[in-house]
């Protein structure tokens, strides 16, 4: 049973259209548009009035007669054509405050129905530093990841390491122009490895035959050469090693570190389904997938290239058969920039041509650039791509300018470790405070304030309320039962009865930013509150409880927010005087 106050109404209204024998899909309510006027808005009879053929406030009119006979009602009116504007009862927002204090998930559902999705974001690749572009992916999957667990499904996330396609030839076959062999791979760093890659990349763009030759490479390695294939583990584990640091300290969790290599075998399986299907046919040398082109042109998925090797669609397409065989998925979401809503356009429509994945849910959450103050994307100084560990390492130092200087209280060890909480947050708070389709412009100067829309102010708010709650102890103020005695303790009280519906449409539209802008309103409405209701100083002790009780659940909800957007709540919080 859900403590959510909006499905407690839901059921009120259910039960008084049952009784007045009207059709209860029209039985919910939405938060009022207007709160000055009301807490809750039921628009049902305005629907039923097309049903009914009567005048829908006629229809509003029966419903409010029911529904009045309920004490948890203080107010009931009709406004416009049939809009029922409903007001609850100081005593029923505080019951209910009681109730969701009391439970581990503070009245938050679960699914009906848990199921298991599998996510693939992160998408990093061999010999490739973490950049920003791959902040997002990290940033935005892994707060799905938690909304998706948090209600109840069980999930898998992959990395999909990027492991096996022309780079590796690039790479291999750049070492072999400079060392004349492959004999001393096994001591190159990643630094090493990804110096490499950019010459190898610089040389394939000028040199054809630079470019034939790594071509010739990669389908060697993929058919199993042992020199390549040694060479090629090496790379990919130093590569692997390097992003975990990356992924460790933006706390993003991967349960499988699979790469495009571990689709290869399963490559092979898609061609001959295809095949088998009837939906596939060689032109000019290459295996190609048609697609239906009714709203836009699409163009055909190349399975195998005309020089035979696989291409990255196919790949695609056999680890999405891998993830319904072997992992039994149910879902598979895809936190992949939005720039390649195509590529997933394509691949899921032949994933549901071969019949490789009966009624799973295939979703691409795609997402915008991080940019700088040019509007374009975010650059380093002399103009290329900014690596993610220098991100962290500038939104650090930014942090660190506000910090006090170490004291007999709190040491260097802990003002260094409260630094990278709030830096780390800070850049996690400016990106998920943004609708995921949409790109952001990165404000260093900005996103580390303890005021205005960012994680410290939210880091702090929750700080504040931790040192009230400690001083409150200190004096013998103890939490109680909660009551509602003004206005600014109600506003507050029903912003927390949202909470059910805010995570529940978070995790529907896989939007995180819906969690950020709560947990920002809920900071900013227990700011007010506690501006008008005193704790500490209050005379009634009652009523001191009831608002230590409320100031505490604000704390642990914010709390909770913020651990599903993947962002640390510090005890303390400190700055500069």
């Amino acid at each position: 049973m859900t403590l959510s106050l909006e499905n407690l109404i839901n059921q009120k209204i259910s039960n008084a259209f049952n009784t007045l024998g009207l059709d209860d899909k029209y039985a919910f309510v939405k938060i009022s548009d207007r709160p000055d006027l009301s807490d809750f808005q039921c628009n049902g009879a305005l629907a039923l009035a097309k049903i009914e053929h009567k005048n829908p406030r006629e229809i509003a009119t029966r419903i409010q007669t029911e529904l009045e006979k309920d004490n948890d009602f203080s107010h009931i009116s009709i406004d416009g054509p049939g809009f029922i504007n409903l007001s609850l009862s100081d005593d029923l927002i505080a019951r209910n405050m009681d109730e969701v204090a009391a439970d581990k998930r503070f009245g938050v559902a679960s699914v009906a129905k848990p199921k298991t999705v599998v996510m693939d974001f992160g998408g990093p690749n061999v010999a490739k530093a973490l950049h920003v572009g791959h902040l997002r992916s990290a940033v935005i999957g892994e707060s799905i990841r938690r909304i998706e667990q948090f209600v109840g499904n069980n999930v898998i996330s992959d990395v999909h390491f990027g492991d096996w396609g022309t780079p590796m030839g690039m790479i291999l076959s750049e070492i072999i122009r400079q060392d004349g062999s492959l004999e001393k791979v096994e001591n190159y760093t990643i630094e090493d490895i990804s110096d490499f890659y950019k010459k190898a990349n610089i040389r394939c763009k000028e040199d054809e035959a630079a470019k034939e030759n790594a071509r010739v490479i990669t389908a060697e390695l993929q058919n199993g050469n042992p020199q390549y294939r040694k060479a090629w583990m090496h790379l990919r584990k130093v590569s692997v090693e390097a992003v975990k640091k990356n992924y460790k300290e933006l706390d993003a969790h991967f349960d499988l570190w699979l790469g495009e290599s571990d689709a290869h075998e399963t490559c092979a399986k898609i061609v001959k389904i295809a095949a088998k299907k009837g939906v596939s046919e060689v032109d000019d040398g290459a295996t190609i997938v048609r697609l239906e082109e009714a709203n836009k042109p699409k163009p055909p998925v190349i399975l195998v290239k005309s020089d035979g090797g696989y291409s990255y669609q196919v790949t695609d397409i056999a680890t999405i058969k891998m993830r319904v065989d072997d992992l039994k998925a149910d879902e598979i979401i895809y936190v992949v920039d939005k720039r390649q809503s195509l590529h997933f356009e394509q691949v899921f429509e032949v994933a549901e041509k071969i019949g490789i994945a009966p009624h799973v849910i295939l979703k691409h959450v795609g997402f915008g650039t991080v940019n700088g103050s040019d509007g374009k994307p975010f650059k380093t100084r002399d103009g290329g791509v900014m690596n993610l560990e220098d991100l962290i390492a500038l939104s650090k130092e930014k942090v660190r300018e506000s910090m006090p200087e170490p004291d007999a209280q709190y040491d260097a060890s802990y003002i260094e470790n409260l630094v990278s909480e709030i830096a780390i947050g800070a850049i996690k708070f400016q990106d998920l405070k943004n609708n995921s389709a949409s790109g952001y412009i990165f404000e260093l100067d900005d996103f580390a304030k303890f005021e205005g829309k960012t994680g410290p102010y939210i880091q702090y708010a929750i700080a504040r309320i931790n040192s009230i709650l400690r001083k409150a102890s200190e004096v013998g103020i103890r939490s109680g039962k909660i009551q509602i005695s003004n206005r600014e303790e109600r506003e507050l009280a029903l912003k927390l009865a949202q909470l059910n519906s805010v995570i529940m449409r978070a995790h529907a539209d896989t939007e995180p930013s819906i969690l950020s802008d709560y947990a920002y309103t809920l900071a900013q409405t227990f700011s007010t509150f506690y501006n008008a209701s005193s704790i500490m100083n209050e005379e009634n002790k009652t009523l001191a409880s009831s608002r230590l009780k409320l100031a505490k659940l604000v704390r642990d909800v914010l709390k909770l927010l913020l651990q599903l957007l993947g962002i640390k709540a510090p005890e303390v919080m400190l700055k500069k005087q």
